[in-house]
């Protein structure tokens, strides 16, 4: 029995006597010992094989050193008592796996990439492809979708949303602007101006009539006094607890009327409006700009609303002849 690093040996070990003494069994199940061996000759390529390796001391003689055959015996008994008693490792457990936490974690890492990379090339969904192609040449298909394209479960939400706002209006083409218009006020006398729009091209008779009927509305509206401030009873109230409405003060506030209007004009792509809010309430231009809003969504588009302001763009004023397109909506 030897002892060495604290610890008791208690298996044989292998160690080299002279030449002209056998080898016998002396292996150091002590790892700070274990360090000290190397292997000799043709030895070295067996820490990468599955063979049982011996390890020789570097200050051993000259001798050559014995073969595996005549040492495999012993070997693989002391293996088999060393892997009862878990006492002595071998060298395979040495050996581990070969590699590092952090090496374990990029091949991990790696293999996710190349796995969700494999999903979206064999994987993805034939319509969801049909649906980023065509973006490339619908401008309202593309900001439909928005941000979701890449993922199909979200490019499916976007287009069912689609459908079911425009309801049975959704195969009808859109003749309107994704973008939203421009807002500019320049010297706005809410008495005496001019409301100018400027479309994306020239106005056919249709656009003619629905922004002329757009503009009617509203102005029909300011007449009856929907533009009053004095009387919005119900505009910051809560709908949960049944309001109630005191029709007497609405019958006796102060009327807000609409007082003048042009027929609307249009030259090219300029269209014009003269107005005389008279004693309306501002909130009628937020009015008008929502209807405008939705116009210019969805039938006309609209490159900017000017409040104010004399003459815009190319107009000349007194050219009233169809033939250098002008055209007008009588209110």
């Amino acid at each position: 029995m030897h002892t060495c690093c604290a610890f008791t040996v208690t298996q044989p070990h292998y160690y080299p006597y002279s030449s002209s003494k056998p080898w016998k069994q002396y292996i150091y199940p002590c790892p700070l010992l274990a360090t000290q061996f190397v292997l000799r000759n043709g030895y070295k390529n067996a820490l990468h094989s599955d063979s049982p390796c011996v390890l020789i001391p570097m200050a051993s003689s000259s001798s050559p050193p014995p073969s595996f055959s005549s040492l495999s015996t012993g070997i693989n008994d002391i293996s088999t008592s060393a892997s009862s008693s878990n006492q002595v490792p071998t060298v395979n457990d040495a050996k581990g796996s070969g590699t590092t936490a952090r090496g374990r974690r990029l091949l991990k890492v790696r293999e996710e990439k190349r796995k969700r990379e494999y999903d979206r090339v064999h994987n993805y969904p034939a319509w969801a492809k049909v649906l980023e192609d065509a973006c490339k040449t619908d401008s309202e298909l593309r900001a439909v979708l928005g941000d979701s394209i890449g993922n199909p479960e979200l490019m499916r939400k976007r287009v069912e949303e689609r459908v079911q706002r425009k309801g049975r209006d959704f195969q009808k083409s859109k003749t309107g602007s994704v973008l939203a218009f421009k807002v500019s006020f320049r010297d706005f006398n809410p008495v005496d101006s001019y409301i100018w729009f400027e479309l994306l091209g020239a106005p056919s008779d249709r656009d003619v009539d629905l922004i002329g009927s757009v503009i009617q509305s509203w102005y029909v509206m300011g007449r009856l006094g929907a533009y009053n401030q004095s009387n919005l009873q119900l505009a910051n109230s809560s709908m949960e607890y049944n309001p109630l409405y005191d029709a007497d003060k609405g019958f006796t506030v102060m009327p807000s009327s609409f007082h003048d209007i042009s027929n609307v004009e249009f030259q090219d792509n300029w269209g014009r409006v003269w107005v005389d809010l008279g004693t309306s309430d501002f909130f009628a231009i937020d009015v008008l700009l929502n209807c405008l809003t939705a116009l210019s969504s969805e039938y006309v588009g609209l490159k900017q609303v000017v409040f104010g302001g004399r003459s815009m763009g190319d107009w000349e004023e007194g050219m009233t002849s169809p033939e250098y397109g002008y055209k007008y909506f009588n209110i």
